[in-house]
């Protein structure tokens, strides 16, 4: 591995990271309100968190399109459902 495919996987994981820390902060605010709001912002910031997850494995293991293709499906059902939670 080069030192800039090392850099790549550390930043991916990080991004990865954030994106949980993401979800347990919405689950959280959704635990303490309750509303239907931050339940449909808790979905979308978990399945934004899945796809960057399946993006990160998909670049590390030898997949092919119909992965690549599964790994994008999270993100959009991710960004609508957030999408939906700014206008509930």
């Amino acid at each position: 591995m080069t030192l800039a495919s090392i850099v790549l996987v550390a930043l991916r994981l990080v991004l990865f990271a954030l994106t949980l820390g993401l979800t347990l902060i919405s689950f959280q605010a959704y635990r303490r309100n309750g509303t239907r709001r931050l339940e449909y912002a808790f979905i979308g910031f978990a399945f934004v968190s899945m796809g960057v997850g399946l993006t990160v494995l998909s670049d590390q293991l030898p997949t092919g399109p119909v992965f690549e293709i599964g790994a994008t499906l999270p993100f959009i059902v991710g960004f609508a459902t957030l999408y939906v939670s700014l206008y509930r």
